[in-house]
């Protein structure tokens, strides 16, 4: 893999820091701020190119995602950046179309995905963008065709219907080993743009719902809350959304002290 010095000019751009906050200056995200400068590279999600050929010419870090990016060359002359599957090497050959060859990169519909192929990038309309499963390590499992849809096993172990005309990539997304990053420092997570976070216990009374009290206090609570007075943990946030119709199984918690 490339240092990152490395990049396609025409293909990046600058990105300007919000710092959690927004268009009106207040602060919307909280813990946001200074960071290192960044330049955003246009990653190609739908892989748009295509029918066409394309040769993978370099392997790229990217400071804005988890997984790493693959700079690709077209038949055509035409140069994008795509989501990097696992073992993607420079050199190896990708293509997007109706229907290609079931290997590592390669991006068709869902319909001619045969079962058991893990795929990622995952898009939710016909010829739509990628929208799903594109973290480092990631990937989802093709369970069944049924009708107009198919039955995907998200990394979450959610089964969720999407409608097979839709476009997916085959394979994992790279750089699998990224869970295991230690950050051992404060500086580095300062440099990722993480500014410092305060326990809500050793605040005053009138900045959180934990605060206030003699010395070291307990939240005085049953269960912990936000700074909002919401309850924080064991409550489901998920509202009424029309997508869930495609949900076949909830994902399920994992039991402590269980893989």
């Amino acid at each position: 893999m490339n240092s990152g010095t490395k990049r396609q000019k025409n293909l990046v751009s600058p990105l300007k820091k919000k710092a959690g906050r927004s268009n009106q200056g207040k602060i919307t995200v909280r813990h946001r701020g200074g960071g290192a400068k960044r330049l955003y590279r246009h990653v190609d999600f739908g892989q748009s190119v295509r029918g066409v050929k394309g040769k993978v010419t370099r392997i790229e870090y990217d400071p804005n995602r988890t997984a790493d990016i693959a700079l690709v060359e077209y038949e055509n002359g035409e140069k994008r950046y795509l989501l990097a599957p696992q073992e993607l090497k420079e050199g190896d050959e990708v293509i997007t179309d109706e229907k290609t060859p079931i290997k590592k990169g390669n991006r068709l519909r869902l319909k001619n995905i045969p079962v058991g192929t893990p795929v990622y990038n995952i898009a939710l309309h016909p010829d739509g963008k990628g929208k799903i499963v594109r973290s480092a390590g990631s990937s989802a499992t093709v369970l069944a065709h049924e009708g107009k849809v198919t039955h995907l096993r998200m990394p979450s172990r959610e089964v969720r219907k999407v409608v097979n005309q839709c476009y997916a990539s085959v394979g994992e997304v790279s750089r699998p080993e990224h869970r295991f990053r230690n950050i051992k420092k404060a500086g580095t997570a300062r440099k990722m743009g993480r500014r410092p976070v305060v326990r809500g216990s050793a605040m005053s009374a009138v900045d959180h719902p934990h605060g206030g009290g003699e010395g070291r206090a307990p939240i005085g609570m049953p269960a912990p809350k936000t700074p909002w007075g919401k309850i924080a943990r064991g409550v489901r946030t998920r509202k009424r959304k029309h997508t869930d119709r495609y949900i076949v199984k909830r994902a399920s918690k994992k039991k402590k002290g269980k893989k």
